[in-house]
């Protein structure tokens, strides 16, 4: 068995770092607490019991409210893993449990991941409960290619085309919005940003490859300057609030952190909407839970 690190006393408690992520994609510790369930003096006290734990801060508290640092970027990026290794746990036991009739393994985009896929896997669940399911998050660059490898059997895209190589359908639509900190000098305009400014303007970005930075580059005409890349629209939302730049991202993303002000809206005159897709391989009918997944979010889909 592997030793904790000299400071720590035990390895750091799933519910803590559930939480932890939580707070990253939904912009605030408020926000997060309510996504996972906690009552938010509980998730305060769950967050410091973990910085005392690692003995890292991970969060910067004001009365503005609580973003991560750092630190807490990092810890969030390395948390995920341990969250999603501890879902499939779940779903395998769950399987064992159920001995589930077909299997169905499913690889999707971030934003499709975050904040689109539960809701439909839940009403997948609701008509098809005996089918197991798995679920693979990466960009949408990558989920193609594993579509294309025939490691999962369906994937969710983002991106301004249909992808090459693949069926595909359209499920639902998003659209990109420009958004930046509050003491941004941009947060009181009005008019309109230019294509011509953003262009010129370095921006906190995702990296290249994911379906929000390529339909960003198609809607400007080009690659767009980037101050920062970075790999999560979390970690991009948090540059942003720390005054690394501008950011597009889905609104789907900034939802929250637009509702409790931590990030200001700018209007632009780029059309920034875009198309989700499913896409896969093999027969262009898809059957079974592939079929009914699709039927879920194309009737559920954003937009």
């Amino acid at each position: 068995m592997a030793a904790y690190p000299s400071h720590m006393t035990s390895w750091p408690d799933l519910g803590a770092l559930e939480l932890l992520v939580a707070v990253a994609d939904h912009g605030s510790l408020s926000a997060g607490a309510r996504a996972a369930g906690v009552a938010q003096p509980n998730a305060s006290r769950s967050v410091a019991r973990l910085e005392r734990q690692l003995g890292v801060a991970l969060l910067h508290r004001s009365t503005r409210g609580s973003t991560l640092t750092p630190a807490g970027l990092l810890v969030v990026d390395w948390s995920r893993q341990v969250v999603a290794a501890a879902g499939r746990l779940r779903e395998g036991v769950a399987a064992l449990a159920t001995d589930g009739d077909e299997t169905l393994a499913v690889t999707a985009s971030q934003t499709v991941a975050e904040h689109l896929l539960p809701a439909w896997l839940a009403a997948l669940r609701g008509t098809a409960a005996r089918v197991r399911v798995s679920v693979d998050v990466r960009n949408s660059q990558e989920t193609v290619a594993q579509v294309l490898a025939g490691r999962c059997d369906l994937g969710f895209v983002e991106g301004p085309r249909p992808p090459r190589g693949v069926h595909h359908l359209v499920v639902a639509h998003d659209e990109l919005v420009l958004v930046v900190a509050a003491d941004h000098p941009w947060a009181a305009r009005r008019s309109p940003v230019s294509r011509a400014e953003l262009s010129g303007t370095p921006l906190v970005t995702r990296e290249r490859g994911s379906g929000t930075r390529v339909a960003l580059d198609a809607a400007v005409g080009h690659e767009v300057p980037a101050a920062v890349e970075l790999p999560s629209n979390a970690a991009v939302r948090v540059g942003v609030r720390s005054g690394a730049g501008p950011a597009v991202l889905s609104r789907l993303a900034v939802a929250d952190a637009l509702a409790d002000g931590t990030l200001l809206e700018v209007p632009t005159e780029l059309d920034l909407r875009r198309q989700l897709r499913a896409v896969w391989t093999g027969p262009r009918r898809l059957q079974g839970a592939a079929a009914d997944l699709v039927t879920h979010a194309r009737a559920g889909g954003a937009g």
